[in-house]
């Protein structure tokens, strides 16, 4: 049996730093795509303190933009809220696989796991089933700060930008989920995985409300998850 990672305070500096200068990118990104939010949250008709609300206590693009997307077409507010759980549905295995390695009783368990995003989980993953917390807090940091600031911007000063389609801004959503996608895809069993949860959210995209194919990913994802762990 392998020796875990000591965590000693150097170590955990060490990682801080190591995962605040990996999000840094992401959080560039991050920034643009919140921006986009911003705009597009004013344009539903939210108040710009609403948006930047929803953005500092949910912090989760999928979902807003799900949510908002429903209240824009006309739905109603539990509509948009189911869409926007379904759509963070993801981070149910995510949260299976991190659980392990974030120490202490499930309620301070509970507060570590907050520091989960896509792309902090992803890095932060040291490849043998066991993650870098440290890691990914250092990494979500800037990352939650450039999505508030982001969505502060868009909301206020959205009008000064217009379109975002114009702009290319909708496509660097789904670009930014495919680069996290790929990086993640290091053998075989994980091609395989990813590949198939792909193909079943595709076929579900047309035919059922925003965020069941997600959750029908994950699901697919959680199913991969254990299998891999009872092959060890």
């Amino acid at each position: 049996m392998s020796t875990p990672p000591s965590d000693d305070a150097e170590d955990r500096a060490t990682s801080l730093r190591a995962g605040f200068r990996a999000g840094v990118p992401y959080a560039a990104v991050g920034f643009v795509l919140s921006m986009s939010f911003g705009i597009i949250a004013r344009d539903t008709g939210f108040t710009a303190v609403a948006a930047i609300v929803m953005s500092a206590v949910i912090f989760a693009g999928s979902a807003q933009f799900a949510a908002v997307g429903i209240l824009a077409s006309g739905g109603t507010a539990g509509a948009a809220v189911a869409a926007a759980a379904l759509m963070n549905s993801r981070f149910l295995p995510m949260g299976i696989a991190i659980g392990p390695s974030l120490p202490g009783r499930a309620p301070l368990r509970a507060v570590q796991g907050q520091a989960v995003v896509d792309a902090s989980w992803a890095m932060s993953n040291r490849g043998d089933g066991t993650f870098d917390r440290w890691f990914l807090f250092g990494s979500t940091a800037p990352q939650y700060v450039t999505w508030i600031s982001g969505t502060t911007f868009g909301a206020l000063g959205g009008d000064l930008l217009g379109d975002t389609s114009r702009l290319g801004l909708d496509a660097i959503y789904p670009t930014f989920f495919l680069a996290l996608l790929i990086s993640e895809v290091k053998d075989r069993t994980t091609f395989v995985i990813a590949a198939a949860g792909g193909l079943v959210a595709l076929g579900l995209v047309p035919v059922t409300p925003a965020g069941v194919p997600v959750l029908a990913a994950s699901l697919v994802a959680l199913w991969g998850l254990r299998r891999e762990r009872r092959a060890r």
